[in-house]
């Protein structure tokens, strides 16, 4: 049976981003779009929790259950919760999101569903930049948005 969540993205930035699996096996599908972001790459990961009673800080720190470094989505280290970078347009004022991840799972012990989605003002340095930060939160900046993943009907 398959499976389906959405985030509506808010803050200094919008957005609507909808996470679709086909069975629990699968890998999650991400598609949508954030609008008003700067031109360029910006950070996308799922954090911890649902909590947005301050804003998008109290989601709290990358999903990370398995308490590994930061990386790119691609990495065998990784946090379960990053999703590497979004690209917004020569204009600027779209990102269209495109994403097929394995690690995320809207069931089970790596279900994202009730945490948070974040889009961050700068690159994701996927974990090698260098940075003091690399290593926990890929250097990303700060929270531009974010919404709580809930179940959405199919």
């Amino acid at each position: 049976m398959p499976n389906r969540a959405v985030c509506v993205l808010n803050g200094d930035v919008s957005g609507t981003v909808y996470f679709d699996q086909k069975d629990n096996e699968s890998p999650v599908v991400v598609t949508g779009e954030v609008r008003g972001l700067k031109k360029g790459s910006h950070g996308f990961h799922v954090h911890e929790f649902g909590d947005n009673t301050n804003g998008c800080t109290s989601a709290g720190a990358h999903f990370n259950p398995y308490k590994m470094d930061h990386g790119a989505p691609d990495s065998a280290i990784r946090h379960v919760g990053d999703l590497g970078n979004i690209e917004a347009d020569a204009d600027g004022a779209v990102a269209k999101v495109c994403i097929q991840d394995s690690k995320i799972s809207l069931v089970g012990p790596n279900s994202i569903v009730g945490r948070t989605l974040v889009v961050h003002a700068d690159p994701d340095d996927l974990g090698i930049g260098g940075h003091e930060l690399s290593k926990s939160t890929g250097n990303a900046g700060a929270r531009l948005a974010c919404g709580v993943i809930g179940l959405a009907k199919i």
